[in-house]
């Protein structure tokens, strides 16, 4: 079964924003309370959270779908909406976010450190936030925003100062199984280790951590056996500690050229060339290996590296090895620059962006840009009065200005948003809300209401005008 997982493609969803509400308020002998409609809850987030007691991607390898609570609508009354419950996703410490395309979209590491993958959507507004001095009593409210979401790529690369390379069967698990606390799986044929294993060590005041990294022969840069896998761990350690096995029975095989196999394979990956390296020539409690390691010696050195004999059964050499290792792990601690203080930038729009730009394509124009592409996810195009409002809204954003700029013409095809966008055919002369509204700003209900209101207060002045000396019995009335 598997427990170990540094892989997976993960499917997420934030939560729908709740849509706004319509409502007038309704009371005895108040026929006319105005607009009471509550705005739409927020969606909840997707979020990704570093947890220290979090090890592997295992539980997204076997749910990689996962889905935050919608924002639920607003209600009569101001009744504001219940924002979604966001979904904090923990990860391990040392995981890189990528798109599916491979952008790199966040390193998380440090405990706590987050990172949103997919924002909810923003509640519609209900009426009551949608009247004003022009708009007394909408008859519509806006829509939810659908929340973001996709498909990510998560890569676990561990997080630990040296990193222990070598062929399979090197000694590696035993070695970091003797230096630390660890109790990796060991065996004595191939591949006995499936996944890195991590060790705390303790060398006078400096405490690393090492890792055994697996999988590593002729030709693992370019996908073969395991190491493609987890040549990735390689990358955060500051020490590369080279494991030859001076004890090997397998043709064609001897700690020099092993040694140089390995430098080829990490080579060909990139990017380690700056880490400083050591030797460590294991298993010299068999005498032939003891007497191997005396002869390769010199030649190593030569090279400028330095070597250490160690024997992993017989725990010979280990301390000289883990205070070395320790060393090296202080300096490169040393020499790291020093972490900066949060910096916020402030990118302050242009006075001349329009915040949309509009496009002359094959048969049609295109609109793009945040605010009118959000402005129609909100509109419902059932109401004619929300249609009104979300042409006011471009027109005060200048889309039409723009559109006319660019030459479209009555009756031209234009589309805001992309491929999916919706269709318009345009009539910048027609008064914008169509039936329900006549100029801009202007609501027929209420024209309606006032128009009612002054024809009452007509008759009334008639009725008085004509009433005014009016004698009954003159009029030969019998009471």
């Amino acid at each position: 079964m598997t427990t170990f997982v540094d892989r997976v493609v993960l499917h997420v969803a934030a939560g729908n924003g709740g849509h706004g509400c319509a409502s007038v308020h309704r009371e005895k002998f108040k026929p006319l309370g105005g607009p009471d409609g509550g705005n739409g809850g927020h969606g909840g987030d997707v979020v990704l959270v570093v947890d220290p007691n979090t090890t592997t991607l295992l539980d997204y390898h076997h749910s990689p779908h996962r889905k935050a609570a919608n924002g639920r609508p607003g209600a009569g009354g101001n009744r504001q909406g219940g924002d979604g419950e966001s979904v904090e996703l923990p990860v391990p410490d040392g995981t890189v976010v990528k798109s599916r395309d491979g952008e790199v979209l966040a390193d998380l590491v440090g405990a706590g450190t987050r990172f949103v993958m997919a924002e909810g959507g923003r509640g519609g507004l209900g009426n009551a936030a949608l009247a004003s001095a022009r708009r007394k009593a909408p008859g519509f409210a806006l829509l939810g925003e659908p929340g973001g979401g996709g498909e990510f790529v998560l890569e676990l690369k561990s997080v630990a100062d040296v990193a222990l390379v070598g062929y399979p069967s090197a000694g590696k698990s035993s070695l970091i199984s003797v230096l630390s606390a660890a109790r990796p799986k060991i065996a004595d044929y191939p591949f006995t280790t499936l996944i890195p294993n991590l060790g705390v060590v303790t060398a006078g005041s400096t405490v690393f951590t090492v890792a055994d990294v697996p999988g590593l022969i002729p030709g693992a840069s370019e996908g073969r056996g395991l190491g493609l896998e987890f040549l990735r761990h390689v990358e955060r350690c500051s020490v590369l500690v080279h494991v030859l096995d001076c004890a090997t029975l397998e043709p064609g095989r001897d700690p020099l050229s092993d040694l140089d196999v390995i430098e080829d394979e990490l080579r060909a990956y990139g990017g380690l060339d700056d880490r400083p390296r050591l030797v460590v020539l294991n298993k010299i409690d068999v005498p032939e290996a003891e007497e191997l390691a005396e002869l390769v010696r010199p030649d190593i050195e030569a090279r400028g590296l330095p070597v250490f004999e160690v024997s992993a059964v017989a725990h010979r050499g280990l301390d000289a090895l883990s205070y070395k290792m320790g060393e090296l792990v202080a300096a490169a601690r040393a020499a790291a620059p020093a972490a900066e203080p949060t910096r916020v930038v402030l990118r302050p729009t242009a006075v001349d962006d329009a915040g949309f730009t509009v496009t002359a394509e094959e048969g049609l124009y295109r609109v793009r840009g945040s605010k009118p592409e959000r402005w129609v996810l909100q509109t419902d195009f059932a109401n004619d009065e929300a249609v009104g409002y979300l042409a006011d809204r471009l027109a005060r954003l200048g889309v039409e200005d723009e559109l006319r700029k660019a030459g479209a013409h009555i009756g031209d095809t234009v589309v805001i948003g992309g491929e999916d966008g919706v269709v318009f055919d345009w009539e910048p002369t027609v008064a914008t809300g169509g039936e329900m509204l006549g100029r801009r700003g202007e609501d027929h209900r209420l024209l309606g209401q006032r128009a009612a209101v002054g024809r009452r207060k007509d008759k009334d002045a008639e009725y008085h005008e004509r009433m005014e000396g009016y004698d009954p019995f003159q009029a030969g009335d019998d009471e």
